[in-house]
């Protein structure tokens, strides 16, 4: 084990002493409702990506990355303070704690030297942003409009834009003015994919990438017959993953629009991408600066007649995870489990900062990922539209229940039923297997409980 963690820091880290004296520049890329197949390198067939599976192939690629908690709010909380979510106590409706805030990767890096910047959504409901980084500009979709003014409604001199190319355009020229003798930690939160909820079109791109997957029929969702919509509890079934099924996958003709639609968004954020990686490279910053992609959760595409995330299943937790480190640019593929709650570990890591121990997660560039077997999933948001849920996952086994009905319970044999068809639970045969996961879990679920920062 102690092995295998010195043969993955030396290939994650593996680079020259004069460049090792001088601290990376450190850009991480956050993209909202991006799935992990929805992308090119990931074996994705259709979608044009070809700046993030550039990143992919010069650099390290996580095929098993997950979010510990499927929903925006809750996730982007675990992503800034490398905790999960049971521990920071954040989503929807609350507010972001202080103490959290003082000990997330912004406050550890600004601290360290670096100059911090964040741009796009934010996500968390944290009335110190404007402190928290350097260089801030938090905003998202525009709630007021029903329409396209969702996304357009910033602009550019005289131009109004795309969300995607205004965030781009701020990026861009915040790194332009960057000094020559400072570390810069650069984030940026796309809104895109997600859909303009508002919206009866939904889905909103910019014109020149309009002809994108305009001849293309998508095949149809997997698990689209009734029987999988049907197993469901009845809390799922007329709750908000069904509603948001209707507004863009209940008919065919719905379904491609918004698969169309959400291909060309994530197709947008693509190319802002490139021309980001081409300012660095004219201000001679490409070599010396670490970027991170990754999504905020899963999504459902139509699967088991549903829309959106939440769940406990692998449309809702699994994501895109990318780390480029151009001063050792080599392609891996990682199929250890990576997480959400270790992002913040890793940006620290890599500015050179000891990594506090009240951190859940782990660096991905100096840890041994291979010692982590499980880990938890939950969503503990107490809404009547969105039913809260929590489990475990293995890389054999996944197990899961609903936080308010804690009887129905879903244990799935992930190497023999990689697209959770069958649930176990309540077959005899398993039933010493449920209760050892059930058990796992709620040991695991008290000792992150217990070690709770104060």
């Amino acid at each position: 084990m102690i092995l295998r963690a010195l043969i993955l820091f030396f290939l994650l880290a593996q680079i020259p002493f004069a460049q090792a004296q001088q601290k990376p520049n450190l850009i991480f890329i956050l993209t909202d409702d991006q799935r992990w197949d929805a992308l090119g390198f990931a074996g994705n067939e259709i979608i044009q990506t070809p700046e993030m599976d550039r990143l992919a192939r010069e650099g390290v690629y996580f095929e098993n990355a997950f979010v510990t908690t499927p929903i925006c709010a809750a996730s982007r909380a675990s992503i800034l303070t490398g905790l999960y979510e049971r521990t920071h106590g954040y989503t929807f409706g609350q507010e972001f704690q202080e103490r959290f805030a003082q000990s997330s990767y912004p406050t550890l890096l600004r601290e360290a030297g670096y100059n911090t910047a964040f741009f796009g959504k934010f996500g968390i409901n944290y009335p110190g942003f404007g402190n928290l980084f350097d260089t801030g500009d938090s905003y998202d979709r525009n709630g007021k409009f029903d329409d396209r003014r969702g996304y357009f409604y910033k602009t550019i001199g005289e131009d109004t834009v795309h969300l995607t190319k205004y965030t781009s355009y701020q990026v861009q020229e915040f790194i332009k003015a960057q000094p020559s003798d400072q570390p810069f930690a650069l984030s940026l939160s796309f809104s895109a994919p997600h859909a303009h909820d508002p919206s009866k079109e939904q889905y909103f791109w910019s014109e020149d990438v309009d002809a994108l997957y305009a001849e293309v029929t998508f095949p149809d969702p997997l698990l689209k017959e009734e029987k999988y919509f049907l197993d469901q509890p009845e809390y799922v079934r007329t709750g908000e993953n069904r509603t948001r099924w209707y507004w863009r996958f209940e008919t065919p003709e719905k379904y491609q629009q918004s698969m169309k639609g959400y291909y060309r968004m994530i197709s947008e954020v693509d190319r802002e991408i490139g021309r980001i990686r081409k300012v660095l490279e004219e201000k001679r910053l490409a070599d010396n600066t670490v970027i991170i992609v990754m999504g905020d959760n899963g999504y459902f595409q139509g699967e088991r007649q549903m829309a959106g995330k939440w769940l406990m299943y692998e449309n809702s937790l699994r994501v895109p995870l990318i780390i480029y480190d151009p001063r050792n640019p080599r392609q891996r593929t990682v199929s250890d489990f990576a997480l959400n709650i270790d992002i913040a570990p890793t940006l620290v890591d890599l500015a050179g900062v000891r990594v506090p121990k009240s951190m859940q997660g782990l660096s991905l560039v100096s840890s041994d990922l291979g010692s982590r077997k499980d880990f938890i999933a939950e969503h503990l948001w107490q809404v009547k539209i969105i039913p809260p849920s929590e489990g475990i996952r293995t890389e054999k086994w996944k197990y899961f229940r609903y936080i308010n009905d804690p009887s129905h319970e879903e244990l799935y044999d992930l190497l023999a039923d990689p697209l959770e068809m069958n649930n176990l639970a309540t077959d005899p045969a398993y039933k010493k297997q449920l209760k050892s996961l059930r058990k796992k879990f709620e040991k695991r679920a008290g000792l992150i409980s217990r070690s709770s920062p104060q």
